[in-house]
């Protein structure tokens, strides 16, 4: 340490902010000017969202039960944030401290001014690390905010697919997409009247926790069908039937992801409720309850993703199919490799709001004249026009296969 820094050390703090983060999540609070200066310190004010009244309140509800608490918390301010894998790294050096709350850390700092920067307060505990319920409280809020944020980045989702869904919904012939429809209105109209009312009573609660389930089998469902799919692309090896299956599979997929997606985007609305209804009725379960809530999403997560990128597996061995019988089929190999193309792209959308990284290129199929120069793409034409080489000759076969090709590709494909 510096002089200088030695020096600032010394200075009378302007302000303090307390940090309480899941390792996914942060919330900070404070004043509204120290909490300010603090985010854009650290480059994360424009992406931080304010809690508001409402949220600080129930805060300050929970921290009743200690002298003062509840009302400091009332009178500060506090905004969350999703970590990033930058912000996670940057806030990772101030050194925050595990509480007895699981999974949660916690940090106090305070601003020395304008000579140095953010300083951890080792001595003396803030408001919300010294209140046990103020803490699982601070935790179930950054449980609801993360939920509510991916409802809004699948909402996106959809709605980048607008134009084609009320096709894909035209298209699905099976029942059971249909009983989204009645999950929706009823979660919908709760989500309203808690958004009006600040809470969720038990007859809202009672109303929509039924609809879990619906969501989970419907979920199951369209797991279930991907692999249908799949498997029906996987057991195709004739690049002509290869061009219609892999063209039907395209409309399908897109059909199935949006199923997941409404899923997924009402299941995050019952977290919300959940929690809040949690709050109300049982606050010292709360934090059980977000362990559970998180534990079962990371589940359905991974499976979903283990699905999906199993999809694209064996999507892209169909591709790899079409890739190497071009000499024979380049129009037939063409519309295989731009609908399973366009499937990559679909499940890429679909994975981003989930976080889920893929890792699946896009195919690019090999012009006719360079097709015919590969040994490899000869030897599969040569292999299927075998039965009529047996009877005129393997070359001869291969070459009039070659020239009647070669008639049927347009110059600019070449």
């Amino acid at each position: 340490m510096t002089a200088d820094d030695n020096d600032s050390a010394l200075e009378p703090m302007t302000g303090h902010v307390e940090l309480v983060s899941d390792g996914d999540n942060i919330i900070v609070t404070g004043s509204p000017m120290a909490v300010e200066r603090f985010l854009h310190a650290y480059g994360l004010l424009s992406s931080a969202e304010a809690l508001g009244p409402q949220v600080l309140g129930r805060l300050a509800r929970l921290g009743s039960v200690a002298a003062g608490v509840g009302s400091s918390i009332a009178a500060e301010s506090g905004r969350w944030l999703k970590l990033t894998e930058e912000s996670a790294a940057e806030l990772a050096e101030i050194g925050l401290m595990e509480t007895d709350v699981p999974g949660i850390s916690y940090a106090m700092l305070g601003d020395p001014g304008s000579i140095a920067g953010w300083l951890k307060v080792e001595s003396g505990l803030g408001s919300l690390v010294t209140n046990p319920a103020v803490l699982a409280g601070a935790a179930g809020i950054m449980a609801q905010f993360a939920a509510q944020q991916e409802m809004r980045e699948l909402k996106a989702y959809l709605a980048s697919i607008d134009r084609k869904l009320d096709d894909v919904r035209h298209a699905q012939k099976n029942a059971e997409p249909g009983k989204l429809i009645g999950a929706r209105i009823e979660i919908e109209r709760e989500l309203g009247v808690r958004d009006v009312t600040g809470q969720v009573d038990e007859t809202a609660w009672s109303a929509v926790q039924a609809r879990g389930h619906t969501l989970t089998d419907l979920i199951g469902w369209a797991l279930l069908e991907l692999d249908r799919l799949a498997g029906k692309l996987e057991d195709i090896s004739r690049v002509g039937e290869l061009a219609k299956a892999a063209e039907s599979a395209e409309l399908e997929v897109q059909e199935l992801l949006t199923v997941i997606a409404e899923c997924l985007e009402l299941q995050d609305a019952l977290d919300v409720l959940r929690l809040d209804r949690v709050l109300e009725a049982s606050p010292e379960a709360l934090d059980g309850q977000r362990l559970v809530l998180r534990t079962n999403r990371q589940h359905l997560r991974e499976r979903i993703a283990e699905t999906t990128t199993g999809f694209l597996v064996r999507l892209d061995a169909a591709a790899g199919i079409a890739e190497s019988n071009v000499v024979l089929h380049r129009g037939h190999s063409q519309a295989v490799v731009h609908s399973t193309n366009r499937s990559v792209e679909a499940i890429d959308a679909f994975h981003r709001p989930l976080s889920i990284e893929s890792l699946r290129q896009l195919r690019e199929l090999a012009r006719w004249r360079d097709a015919v120069r590969d040994p490899q793409q000869l030897k599969n034409a040569a292999a299927e026009v075998r039965p009529i080489a047996l009877k005129v000759g393997a070359g001869l076969a291969v070459a009039s296969v070659v020239a009647l090709a070669a008639k049927q590709v347009p110059k600019e494909a070449e």
